[in-house]
C-alpha cells in the first residue's frame, strides 16, 4: 500500500498551491479534499496536516537548512514542500513516523518526476535523510528551540522575524511569548445563531440533544453588564455558541439553513459593543462578508435599517446573499468605496462601525497563511487606509450616536494610533471605552475595539 495516501497527496498539493502560487489554504483545501475523494476522519487528517506544514514553515524551513546544510531557495519546489509536510508530521503530529517518512518520500518522487529519474531519486535520497534524521532527533531538535529573544521566538513558534520584533516591542517579551504560542494551537470554533431565524437558547438544546459537543456557557454572564471585565462581558452574548469538538450533521444544517453563522467571539464582541437599538439606523462600512451585517439587522429590526458599504463587487453580492439567507430584510448594500462613502449613502446614522481592511494578525490561529501574506510596512500601509475610512464614518455619524472603530489585527499602528490620530483631529468625538481581545486571554481571535462618542452639540 502507498504511503503517500490520499490525505498526505491533498496535503501536498495545498502546501504547493500556498507557497508556489500564493493560493489561500482554507479556499485551496476543500477543492483538494474533493479531488482525492476525502471524507470524515481522512479529511480531517489532511486538513490538519496541510494546515499545520503550512503554520510551521518558519520553524520547519530552519530544520531544513540544519539537517540538509542546504537553504530551502536552492531547492526545487516539490523537494521543498515534501520536506516541509514530512517535517511538520513527524516532528508536531502524532502517528507512525515510518509512514510520514515514507510518504514524504514518496511525493517528493512524484513531485520530481518531470526532471527525470536521477534528479527524482536524488530528491527522494536527500528527503528521507533529512526525515530520518529529523524522527531519531526529535526530541532535541526541539529542545533546542528557544523564544529568549524575539529572533529566536520567530523560529520557535514560525512566525516572520518582522512579527516577532513588532509584538516584542509592543506586548513586552512575556505577553509576546504567550501569544505567539497561542497562535499555533487550534482555533476556537464558534458561531452565532441567527435570531431572525432562530432563538438561541432553543437552538443550542436542539444541537446539545442531537450529540453536538457545545461547550457550556456561563449564565452569569450579561453582555449588557460591564461592572466587571469588559472583554468577558462582550465574549458572551446570548447568541454565542461554543464548539469543544467537530461540528457534526446537525451543525451543518444550521449553518445550512441560515440559523446560524461561523463568527468568533472576537468578532461578535463588536456587534456588541456597536450595541445598536430597535429602529435605528446603522451604517456598516467595509461590510463583507455579512456575518457582521445580519447580526446587526437583527439587533436594529424591522423598524431599523443597516446600509452595509462595500467596495467589491463579489464581496457585496457576499453580502446580499447572506442577508437573503438569514431573512435579513432591513439590509441595503452599497457597493462603493468605504472611504468616501458619505456622499453615497447620506449622514446622520444613530451608529456606524469602521471595520475596515486590517494585517489580521489577531487571526492567525484560523487562518494559518495569513502570518506569511504581510510584510513589516504592511501596519503603516493600512493605516492610512483606515483613518480615512474611519474620517468618512465619523461624518456620516449624527451628533449624539456611537462609532465602533475595530479590527482583527493586534498591532498599535492600526489600532490606538488610529484611533488617537481621530480624536486629536476631531474635538466633538469621545473615547468612552476601548478594549482587545486575544487568543493567549481570551480563547478566540484578536480584535481590537474601540467605542467613540459624537458630542450632541456638535463641538
Amino acid at each position: 500500500m502507498s504511503a503517500a495516501t490520499p490525505a498526505r497527496r491533498a496535503a501536498f498539493e495545498v502546501l504547493r498551491r500556498v507557497f508556489e502560487h500564493e493560493a489561500w489554504a482554507d479556499r485551496t483545501f476543500p477543492a483538494a479534499a474533493e479531488r482525492h475523494s476525502l471524507e470524515g476522519r481522512e479529511r480531517a487528517q489532511a486538513q490538519a496536516l496541510a494546515y499545520g506544514a503550512v503554520q510551521r514553515r518558519g520553524t520547519t524551513d530552519h530544520f531544513i537548512g540544519l539537517l540538509s546544510k542546504r537553504g530551502t531557495e536552492g531547492l526545487d519546489a516539490p523537494l521543498v514542500a515534501a520536506l516541509r509536510l514530512g517535517l511538520y508530521e513527524v516532528l508536531y503530529s502524532e502517528g507512525a513516523e515510518y509512514a510520514a517518512v515514507d510518504g514524504a518520500v514518496e511525493l517528493a518522487k512524484g513531485g520530481m518526476r518531470s526532471g527525470g529519474q536521477r534528479r527524482a531519486a536524488g530528491a527522494a535520497g536527500l528527503v528521507n535523510a533529512v526525515l530520518r534524521r529529523a524522527a531519531t532527533e526529535r526530541e532535541a531538535l526541539l529542545g533546542s528551540l528557544s523564544d529568549d529573544s524575539a529572533q529566536d521566538a520567530a523560529v520557535a513558534h514560525s512566525v516572520p522575524a518582522w512579527l516577532a520584533r513588532m509584538w516584542w516591542e509592543e506586548l513586552g517579551a512575556a505577553e509576546a511569548r504567550s501569544l505567539l504560542r497561542a497562535i499555533n494551537e487550534p482555533a476556537e470554533t464558534a458561531m452565532r445563531a441567527n435570531t431572525l431565524r432562530a432563538n438561541p437558547d432553543a437552538l443550542r438544546a436542539e444541537l446539545d440533544a442531537a450529540g453536538e459537543p457545545l461547550k457550556g456557557s456561563d449564565p452569569s454572564h450579561d453582555a449588557h453588564d460591564y461592572a466587571g471585565s469588559e472583554s468577558e462581558a462582550l465574549l458572551h452574548p446570548p447568541e454565542a455558541i461554543v464548539w469543544g469538538g467537530p461540528l457534526g450533521a446537525a451543525a451543518l444544517r444550521a449553518l445550512e439553513d441560515g440559523r446560524m453563522f461561523a463568527q468568533s467571539r472576537g468578532a461578535q464582541a463588536v456587534v456588541e459593543a456597536l450595541d445598536p437599538k430597535p429602529g435605528e439606523r446603522v451604517l456598516d462600512l467595509c461590510a463583507g462578508p455579512g456575518v457582521k451585517t445580519v447580526a446587526l439587522a437583527a439587533r436594529v429590526g424591522v423598524g431599523g435599517e443597516v446600509v452595509a458599504v462595500e467596495r467589491d463587487p463579489g464581496r457585496a453580492r457576499q453580502i446580499e446573499d447572506m442577508a437573503a439567507r438569514a431573512g435579513a430584510k432591513n439590509v441595503r448594500v452599497e457597493a462603493t468605496d468605504a472611504a468616501g462613502a458619505g456622499g453615497d449613502i447620506g449622514q446622520g446614522y444613530d451608529r456606524v462601525l469602521v471595520d475596515p481592511p486590517c494585517s489580521g494578525l489577531g487571526t492567525l490561529a484560523s487562518r494559518p497563511d495569513a502570518r506569511w501574506r504581510r510584510d513589516p510596512d504592511a501596519p503603516a500601509r493600512l493605516a492610512r487606509v483606515q483613518a480615512a475610512i474611519l474620517d468618512a464614518g465619523v461624518g456620516a455619524l449624527r451628533p449624539g450616536g456611537t462609532i465602533v472603530y475595530s479590527t482583527c489585527t493586534i498591532s498599535r499602528t492600526e489600532n490606538e494610533d488610529v484611533v488617537d490620530a481621530a480624536l486629536d483631529v476631531n474635538a466633538d468625538l469621545d473615547l468612552e471605552r476601548h478594549l482587545d481581545t486575544r487568543p493567549d486571554r481570551d480563547g478566540t481571535d484578536g480584535f481590537y475595539i474601540a467605542q467613540i462618542g459624537k458630542a450632541r452639540s456638535g463641538g
